[in-house]
């Protein structure tokens, strides 16, 4: 039985399970499609909300109202890390969420939101967009009934609150410390206690001492969510997200349902989502570590031999799962991409930039 087939069949667990008598089928009256929207991320919680909220919002309006998506909130039908499973099995019509929470159901997941020492936003757009990378993600959400799009880039992410700094590798064994996806399993390689925990329950699992220090998004998304009251070390670069894709994912029975118009109306409206959020974030980050600063956050960066572990560590993880056919495939597609990208954005922009620091201070 193929991976679809047995979501199909089989119950969800826990709150997807309870709640799943509440989901109703998609409603179609009056040539109106109402479509319901499964999120990982709490109402009004800064910049991923917002990308879903935008997406949703974007998507009634472009269609005159004739397709509409209700969105739900983690609780409201299914637990934030069963919207995947939800929308699988056709409990509900479409997901949002970050794809490198799946890497149980495949590593190949990871690449569509971001990975150790990966794309930056604008790379990751390149390659899903221009290189393949659209293309890849179907054929993984195929195996189980989905039909994905980018809908969202939150930038490079931070690399994390900390109790105490740290000043080599060594500080992270033993460390419980909250980051998904594979940079997580960098961080077990170097001996830390690796949690992944939805983002509504971060600040009471870092005020309570459950966490000894976690990573989320940026400055604008974490001074909102107050980590600024419970830690006051603030790494500002991450090497486990620098330019971190959310996604769009819509039961694939339901995708093939819909009119082409409907189906164009999605597709620009999450590339409309991807672009907007990522220029929202980078546009309120600035001000929002500002702040963060005058509350008495100190903001450090790694030294350079912990940046070397990361290093060691990511290959490792990067390279163990390449004996899987589909993961293999994504990642050489992947970096085939990077390498291009990067090539000429070392001559071009960065190159700028750096001149442009040189000659203006």
């Amino acid at each position: 039985m193929d991976r679809r087939s047995f979501l199909r069949t089989s119950a969800l667990g826990g709150t997807a399970a309870a709640a799943s008598a509440g989901l109703a089928a998609p409603a179609i009256a009056q040539s109106t499609r109402t479509l319901t929207m499964v999120t990982s991320w709490p109402r009004g919680f800064a910049v991923l909300d917002d990308a879903a909220t935008y997406f949703n919002e974007a998507v009634n309006a472009m269609s005159g109202g004739s397709l509409i998506i209700e969105k739900k909130a983690p609780g409201e039908l299914v637990g934030a890390f069963e919207v995947f499973d939800a929308v699988a099995a056709g409990q509900a019509d479409i997901y949002h969420s970050a794809d490198y929470y799946w890497i149980g159901q495949h590593p190949g997941y990871a690449y569509f939101c971001a990975v150790p020492f990966g794309a930056t936003a604008q790379e990751l757009t390149n390659w899903y967009y221009h290189d393949g990378g659209q293309d890849l993600h179907n054929e993984l959400g195929a195996i189980f009934g989905m039909h994905s799009m980018q809908c969202g880039n939150s930038g490079s992410q931070s690399g994390g609150w900390f109790r105490n700094e740290i000043t080599s590798a060594e500080d992270f064994n033993g460390l419980r410390f909250r980051m998904p996806g594979l940079g997580g399993q960098v961080l077990g390689k170097l001996g830390a206690s690796v949690q992944n925990i939805p983002g509504g329950e971060l600040y009471q699992a870092l005020s309570s001492g459950a966490l000894d220090g976690l990573e989320w998004v940026g400055p604008a998304a974490d001074e909102k969510a107050g980590f600024q009251e419970v830690a006051k070390i603030y790494y500002t670069a991450g090497f486990h997200e620098p330019g971190s894709g959310l996604t769009a994912s819509v039961n694939l029975d339901v995708w093939n349902e819909l009119s082409p118009e409907h189906q164009a109306i999605m597709d620009n409206a999450a590339k409309a989502t991807t672009n907007y959020q990522l220029s929202q974030t980078l546009a309120m980050n600035g001000a929002a570590l500002a702040r963060l600063q005058a509350q008495g956050v100190r903001t450090l960066q790694f030294p350079d031999d912990v940046w070397d572990a990361f290093g060691a560590a990511s290959k490792e993880v990067l390279d163990e799962n390449m004996g899987d056919e589909l993961y293999a495939k994504i990642r050489n597609s992947f970096d085939a991409s990077l390498a291009k990208s990067s090539d000429w954005l070392l001559k071009s922009d960065a190159y700028f930039v750096e001149q442009r620091n040189r000659v203006l201070g």
